[in-house]
């Protein structure tokens, strides 16, 4: 029996294939933008070829897909989502213009504002009004929602999302809304925002209510036409959708909230870091996924990725739980250019898979980071995608030459290591960038590297920053893949109650969480969860009293049932002075309860990872040979080692410069850094100072006798 994961990116579509017994295989396609379920079909019948088997009879043998999809990232990113009306309250319609009134670059004069997902015209103002506590202020007029469902009828509207100010409190006026909206528009996609989020601030609300019904139909066709597919195939098996927040939901919850699935692709990239970095003891890490048109960064602190409710994307605010992830334009097919002043840039313009790089031959002409990777050594013409895919060394130094090379008066090779340090560059402060934010120093992390095109760049990344451990898994190139089939069945609830921690009404208190708690439950059973593979995990939103920004900080069940809430707000005030640099404890001021919140888990069935034997440090067997390669920090070329990354074994050590090369994915160890590969297959990778700790806690009982580098 086989288990799939699947991650929809930008140039290629990842899959990992997993058997009963353990072993996997990795397949990549590329993608296919105008409708990507035709990608995934491709891989799928690529898989049921290998074996030997056709697309119906394969599928009778998958009992699960696990499947991470860009549709409404993109939909999003280009404005190429549904026609959507707003129907808000009376006098607070531009709040999506608005937003909370800050400017993000407040000096410039040129800086425009984020295009709001729903036009002004389409933002149709409602009489009514709710207090703060959701009280009646005044009664919804169903004269002013009827005529503005009149207008979106006339405007062909396919979403409407509705969200009135104070609903969190009360929603039975959107409610009401709804079953008119309903009523007189059964095929439209309706997003109501005191059930897509039921907390505090309306921009917050608005915002990722407009942005969920945005997407809606966007992502109901693609998952229907999915399924479809599928279908025609007999496919009997569970279909799953990586959410956000790194779980995975089925199909109807994606359908019933789609910005849940705004990270969706991104989101299995942690999960799998780690998996990987636990196998050397680590709980702690950073993840990063270089792939065709993106690079993501997310870090992992005590076994948990960070999770935000501030998200944002495109510089819209999603308020949904999600990863912590930054996302930057730089990837394998990331465009160099030449900006107004002279400057060399890279992105966040990207060829994607049509026509891709200048270096595919499908008529790309712009030059490209894999261009540069190419020219510079780093890639085998002969060898990319494991030789089918052919790439054509001409046409990369053509474009890098005419475009990038003659332009700023360089050799056409330096104009290639230029372009190469712009992105590293650039890819270093985001990793910087989700470090610092978070309160952490990033050189106390291993930098768990992945994607296609990431190990190519992983070492100096790490120099940059001083990050002296790197981990490369076998499965790099499909990380998001391989994470998504880790994933667990994941549900948040959220509920606002602004009081003082030591004014809080238990029994209203209590009701809260119980509801969640059902509400969660209820939905793991209709999942086909069985009730002893849930788990709740709860936790409070805090802040000190007139704050404007919160902390969340995770309890436990009984702990926050209890009553005692005294370690939850010790713990508020030690993640306070870890992010902010101060707490006021000392100091007695008041702490405030702003939201509770609730994460309902299915544990879901997850593959193994398999120990290898340890067969001695001599990698000399997976050596195919030498190759001439462009040293960053030497500004020279040399002729370097490459290695087979499917033969090397636990304990093969070696020494940098190399290259490591497998199918779908190319690692290039620096002068500065030693390999050693573990029990998982995992290239680790490290300053030479560390080399005692690392090889102890790599190798370790195997330690003491791989002293030497056998070469």
């Amino acid at each position: 029996m086989f288990k799939i994961g699947i991650d929809v990116g930008g140039t290629f579509t990842d899959f990992l294939l997993t058997r009963d017994d353990g072993t996997s295989s990795i397949y990549k396609v590329l993608s296919t933008p105008k409708d990507p379920s035709i990608a995934t079909i491709q891989g799928i019948e690529e898989m049921a070829a290998d074996a030997g088997l056709s697309t119906a009879d394969f599928l009778k043998q998958v009992t699960t897909i696990v499947h991470g999809t860009t549709v409404t990232t993109n939909a999003t990113l280009t404005y190429r989502g549904a026609k959507t009306g707003l129907l808000t309250t009376r006098g607070v319609r531009d709040a999506l213009e608005m937003r909370r009134g800050i400017r993000e670059e407040q000096y410039n004069n040129h800086y425009e504002n984020a295009r709001p997902v729903v036009e002004r015209y389409l933002r149709l103002p409602v009489d009514e009004r709710l207090d703060y506590a959701g009280a009646e202020i005044e009664p919804l007029s169903e004269d002013s929602v009827a005529t503005a469902i009149a207008e979106f009828q006339r405007e062909n509207v396919e979403a409407v999302a509705i969200c009135f100010m104070n609903s969190f409190a009360n929603p039975a006026h959107e409610h009401r809304a709804a079953e008119l909206v309903r009523a007189a528009m059964p095929d439209a996609f309706l997003s109501v925002s005191a059930d897509v989020a039921p907390a505090i601030r309306f921009y917050d609300r608005v915002s990722t209510a407009a942005l969920n019904a945005y997407i809606g139909p966007v992502l109901t066709r693609y998952i229907t036409s999915l399924i479809a597919r599928l279908d025609s195939f007999a496919f009997e098996g569970i279909l799953l959708i990586m959410a956000s927040n790194g779980g995975v939901i089925a199909p109807q919850s994606a359908m019933d909230r789609p910005a849940m699935t705004l990270l969706s692709g991104p989101a299995g990239g942690p999960v799998a870091g780690l998996a990987f970095s636990q196998g050397q003891g680590y709980q702690d890490c950073i993840t990063c996924d270089m792939g065709g048109t993106s690079f993501d960064v997310a870090l992992i602190k005590d076994g948990e990725p960070l999770i935000t409710t501030e998200g944002e994307i495109n510089r819209l605010r999603i308020s949904l739980p999600m990863l912590n992830v930054v996302t930057i334009g730089a990837g394998g097919g990331s465009i160099g250019w030449i900006d107004e002043v002279g400057l060399l840039r890279m992105g966040p313009q990207s060829a994607g898979a049509d026509p891709g790089p200048a270096c595919y031959g499908r008529g790309g002409q712009e030059p490209t980071c894999s261009d540069a990777d190419l020219v510079l050594g780093y890639l085998d013409p002969d060898f990319f995608a494991g030789g089918r895919l052919k790439l054509d060394p001409t046409a990369a130094a053509r474009a890098i030459q005419e475009r990038v090379a003659k332009p700023m008066g360089l050799s056409m090779e330096e104009a290639a290591g230029g372009m190469y340090e712009v992105i590293n560059v650039s890819m270093a402060a985001a990793v910087r960038e989700i470090a610092v934010n978070s309160g952490y120093d990033p050189r106390d992390f291993p930098l768990v590297t992945a994607g296609g095109a990431g190990p190519n760049h992983a070492c100096m990344i790490a120099l940059a920053l001083s990050i002296p451990v790197i981990l490369v898994p076998r499965e790099s190139s499909i990380f998001c893949a391989a994470g998504m089939l880790r994933s667990d069945l994941r549900h948040d609830f959220v509920r606002t109650y602004p009081v003082r921690v030591n004014l809080i009404d238990h029994e209203r208190y209590g009701r809260l969480f119980r509801e969640m708690r059902e509400a969660g439950r209820g939905l793991l059973l209709s999942e086909g969860i069985t009730e002893d593979r849930i788990t709740y995990q709860p936790s409070l939103e805090l802040r000190y009293l007139r704050q404007y920004h919160e902390v969340n900080v995770p309890a436990a069940w009984d702990e926050v049932m209890s009553g005692d809430l005294s370690g939850v707000v010790s713990r508020f005030h030690t993640a306070h002075d870890t992010l902010y640099g101060y707490s006021l404890e000392d100091k007695g001021t008041p702490v405030e309860l702003i939201n509770m919140r609730l994460v309902a888990i299915g544990d879901t069935e997850k593959p193994s990872l398999t120990a290898e034997p340890y067969v001695g440090t001599d990698p000399s067997a997976a050596r195919k040979g030498t190759r001439r390669v462009y040293l960053p920090n030497e500004k020279r070329f040399a002729d370097v080692d490459v290695y087979d990354g499917m033969e090397l074994r636990f304990g093969h050590r070696l020494e940098g410069p190399a290259i490591i090369e497998q199918v779908n994915t190319t690692t290039f160890v620096t002068p500065e850094f030693s390999v050693v590969v573990d029990q998982l297959g995992t290239y680790t990778i490290y300053l030479r100072e560390r080399k005692e700790e690392v090889l102890g806690r790599v190798l370790g009982e195997h330690a003491a006798t791989a002293g030497g580098v056998e070469r």
